[in-house]
């Protein structure tokens, strides 16, 4: 890369270049050490985006927080891996695929289940990449030989291990729970896989009979009365006056013409509708608990399709929605419905296909959360895993400690297929690692495998064990677990991380240390660190969703700023635990940024160019050695070079608290304020080509002025990565000491190079400069004409602007610098700071005539705007009918035109008396 760079900055004709780079010869590849690493690992796990999934704004955002992170500690001399993988995301996936057949007349039960299996892998094959590609285009640093998926063999082996160790320790079981179908998919799926929504909804009043009492009822009341077709019996509250004359009592079961019991417990809320609740065990998980404390039966009245089944009587075949409409018009008729009211409701729908979910009773695989929740709260209590923000430790306990067990089955094609076999004659069930020959109970051969398949999340709750060779002892193990950090979102807490810790924490205290001792749970743990990022909305603050049309695609937003400045706009903004409202126009700002360094560069290398035609030479590749200028240099090379290390120190700790934000914004005011603003121009001075005298000041001034840039790029390197990588070849000529500014060293804080003397120096000057300016802006001096200033102040502040009077003249525009033993200049010519007195004798000629004529435009706008306002103010109709808010507007607006008014008055009356022409 030469010297010659474009005039105008454009990130597309770079960016795909180095992403392709970086990919093609394979910067981030990391083997496993065969011994113990001789530099200390830093290993993150990148939280596998689903196979069906491109990138949106929230993957970039932890995407770039991520990348910033691994490039940071890559620098610091760390040995750093980011795998990089994607999740086979089961009911996505398989909703995706079947999506597809449908356009084609096919569908999944027509095709059987080997080959729709089939038929997703080569959807897979030839559709899953896309986040992948997308993540080499924004130049993730990941090691992409490690590239996995979790369906791959070896993860395969590891889903098997686990579930088999589990059933074996008792910790896996088989039975019938309560579960939140999706009628849709037709699968169980988590809580966690249920968006919650508050809607309209009625809550109807049921009058069931009383056996054996001609005439009495008791009415219960209930959203879902379709559900009332599975109704076991109608509980009360003990303590309930109203009802205690029906304990024990018989009810008939409306419609269903079936005698069910009053039964009493402390559970039901008095205060509730009527204060009796139908209890349906097969279909609601608190009346399935209160089933079971009673010894009631449970009598399921749903099939897989949410359509009503046999058990349902009359109703058998309909949709649960027209169920719903035939049972109320058949109650209604019967004069069994009393009526409905209005009532907001909660109702769970399926994160995946926006179905509403049905609770229902069902036969499902399931994990005993105990001991596997004790030993993950242990880890983090004891401070083998810490969150940031801390907050979110707080949240993780309040949920393990009341967590229920898991149920890892679901009721798809597409994914880890359980590994237990039914006996069809003894009825019992194998679990094995491999495929049994016949039943482990009675020998039989008349074996077929369970159709479930796992959880998604049991396999992604292998890693990162299960991806560095688990079940096996690899040197991967040895030299990557636990991983040093995972940043990850607050939606995936309890979906992966807590599951994560769970199994973790679980299977890897079997596995021996890299020197053969035994694993504790600080070792056993996944990550040492959980970084929390926060939501990116909005410029509005609003959540960002396809319903409200306000998404924003990343890639099309890289298309036209860049990569660099989306990514600068993300960090910039990422202030632990608040959200980010994302801001085109603060992206427009960072990509100006990136195009005032790319100016910066291109006055540096034409400076360079000049100086090597005048026989004057800098090696980029002795930058490294430099230590800074001596004491007898500038005070500008001094004062950069203190300011590179402070900055660098002030970077170094903020990115250590992943405070990515202020390290951004540190960055770019060195970057822009200092080093462009300040140093750039005052080190101008000092490149007099003309001056031969000049070759020692002109070498060790582009010697700093290299050295710092070349610094600064590396500074900046991994917030802007295809800007600094251009830039950084460039300052080398194309022959750089590596093969990317990502395998250099990150700046770190030289205490010999720090200078807080210089760095005061260098204030007061530009204190003085900024006051000069601020000064010829309020006297209006044009732009281009010099004045002389007078200035009074102490000795050595007057040294500090005699040494550096060329400065200050080229800077502020300063024909002469005085120091006067006696003032005469009128005070408003005048500043005084702390450190000294500056004073401008410049009188702005005015044109008094058109000076008037403007003046008196002014006081007729004034005095009209009074005059309303003072009419209204006095008409008392409109003061009493108009609001305070209006009134109280009136009134700051006349106070504010009257004063208006008045100093327009006195500045007429001083030019009226001034006779200046």
């Amino acid at each position: 890369m030469s010297h010659d760079l474009p005039k105008a900055y454009d990130p597309t004709a770079i960016e795909d270049r180095w992403s392709a780079y970086w990919v093609q010869e394979r910067l981030f590849d990391v083997p496993a050490p065969k011994d113990t690493p001789d530099v200390p690992a830093f290993t993150v796990l990148l939280p596998p985006p689903n196979v069906t999934g491109n990138l949106h704004m929230g993957h970039m955002f932890e995407h770039t927080e991520t990348d910033i992170m691994v490039r940071w500690q890559r620098m610091c001399g760390k040995n750093t891996l980011w795998v990089p993988g994607t999740d086979h995301a089961g009911i996505a996936t398989q909703m995706l695929v079947e999506r597809q057949l449908a356009e084609e007349g096919k569908t999944r039960q027509a095709l059987g289940r080997e080959a729709f299996v089939e038929q997703v892998w080569q959807w897979r094959q030839h559709y899953g990449g896309a986040i992948l590609r997308q993540m080499k285009r924004i130049g993730d640093t990941v090691d992409w030989s490690r590239e996995y998926f979790t369906m791959d063999d070896n993860l395969s082996v590891a889903v098997r291990e686990a579930f088999v160790r589990l059933y074996e320790q008792g910790l896996i079981y088989r039975g019938v729970y309560i579960v939140n179908w999706c009628p849709v998919q037709q699968t169980a799926i988590s809580d966690l896989e249920v968006v919650h929504e508050e809607q309209q909804g009625k809550l109807w009043e049921i009058r069931y009979p009383v056996i054996d009492e001609p005439g009495q009822f008791l009415t219960i009341a209930t959203t879902r009365p379709e559900t009332m077709l599975g109704d076991v019996a109608v509980a009360v509250n003990p303590d309930d006056e109203r009802y205690k004359h029906l304990h024990g009592k018989r009810l008939r079961l409306p419609l269903m013409e079936r005698e069910i019991p009053v039964i009493t417990d402390s559970w039901v809320s008095a205060d509730f509708g009527t204060g009796a609740v139908k209890v349906t065990p097969a279909h609601d998980p608190n009346d399935f608990t209160l089933g079971q404390r009673h010894g009631l039966p449970s009598i399921n009245v749903m099939d897989e399709t949410a359509h009503i089944n046999a058990e349902g009587g009359a109703y058998a075949g309909l949709d649960r929605y027209a169920a719903r409409k035939r049972i109320l018009a058949d109650l209604e008729a019967q004069g069994l419905l009393v009526g409905a009211k209005d009532h907001v409701n909660s109702i769970g729908k399926c994160d995946r296909c926006k179905s509403v979910v049905e609770p229902r009773l069902s036969t499902q695989w399931f994990i005993k959360i105990q001991p596997l929740a004790d030993k993950a709260i242990a880890a983090v209590e004891q401070g083998y895993i810490r969150f940031t923000p801390e907050q979110y430790a707080k949240t993780y306990f309040e949920w393990m400690r009341n967590i229920h067990d898991w149920c890892i089955s679901r009721q798809l094609w597409w994914g880890h297929r359980i590994p237990a076999w039914h006996c069809r004659t003894c009825k019992q069930i194998t679990v094995a690692k491999e495929t049994p020959a016949t039943c482990s109970h009675c020998g039989s051969a008349e074996l077929h495998q369970e159709t479930d398949v796992l959880d998604t999340w049991f396999s992604s709750g292998l890693l990162p064990c299960s991806v560095f060779g688990w079940p096996r002892h690899t040197h991967d193990l040895d030299a990557f677990y636990p991983t040093q950090l995972l940043i990850t979102g607050f939606d995936i807490l309890f979906f992966w991380v807590a599951r994560m810790i769970m199994l973790g924490c679980h299977f890897m205290l079997d596995v021996p240390m890299a020197d053969g001792s035994a694993r504790t749970l600080k070792d056993a743990v996944p990550f040492r660190e959980v970084y929390i990022h926060a939501l990116v909305r909005d410029a509005d603050r609003q959540k960002m969703s396809k319903t409200k049309g306000n998404v924003i695609d990343p890639i099309e937003i890289i298309s036209r700023y860049g990569t660099d400045a989306v990514r600068f706009t993300l960090a910039a903004m990422a202030s632990p635990g608040t959200d980010i409202a994302f801001s085109e126009d603060r992206t427009e700002g960072y990509r100006a940024f990136a195009n005032k360094i790319w100016n910066a560069a291109r006055f540096i290398f034409m400076n360079v160019d000049r100086a090597a035609a005048a026989g004057i030479f800098v090696d980029p590749n002795s930058l490294a050695n430099s230590l800074g200028p001596d004491a007898d240099a500038p005070v500008e090379a001094r004062w950069i070079v203190s300011r590179l290390n402070s900055t660098a120190g002030e970077v170094n700790r903020a990115l250590a608290e992943y405070r990515f934000h202020e390290a951004a914004n540190i960055v770019y005011q060195f970057f822009w304020g200092e080093f462009c603003d300040w140093y750039l121009e005052i080190v101008k001075l000092r490149l007099d080509f003309g001056q031969s005298e000049q070759r020692f000041a002109i070498t060790n001034a582009l010697t700093t002025l290299l050295s710092t840039f070349e610094a600064a790029l590396r500074l900046l390197s991994p917030f802007m990565p295809f800007l600094t990588e251009e830039l950084w070849h460039a300052v080398y000529d194309g022959r750089p000491p590596a093969k990317s500014i990502a395998l250099t060293r990150y700046p770190q804080p030289l205490e010999e190079a720090l200078d807080i003397a210089v760095e005061a120096e260098m204030a007061t000057l530009q204190e003085l400069i900024v006051t000069i300016r601020a000064m010829r802006k309020d006297l209006e001096v044009p732009e281009r004409e010099p004045v002389s200033i007078q200035m009074l102040a102490p000795e050595k502040i007057r040294s500090l602007a005699e040494t550096n009077r060329a400065m200050i003249e080229k800077l502020a525009r300063v024909s002469a610098i005085v120091f006067p033993t006696s003032w005469s200049l009128e005070s408003a010519n005048t500043r005084t700071t702390g450190n000294f007195t500056v004073g401008l004798p410049y009188e702005k000629q005015i044109d008094v005539v058109a000076e008037l004529e403007r003046l008196h435009k002014k006081l007729e706008q004034y005095e009209k705007v009074l005059s309303n306002a003072e009419r209204q103010l006095g008409n008392e109709a409109f003061l009493a009918k108009a609001p305070e808010k209006v009134v109280s507007g009136l009134k700051k607006q006349a106070s504010e035109a009257a004063t208006l008014r008045q100093e327009t008055l006195d500045a007429i009356a001083r030019l009226n008396g001034s006779g200046k022409h």
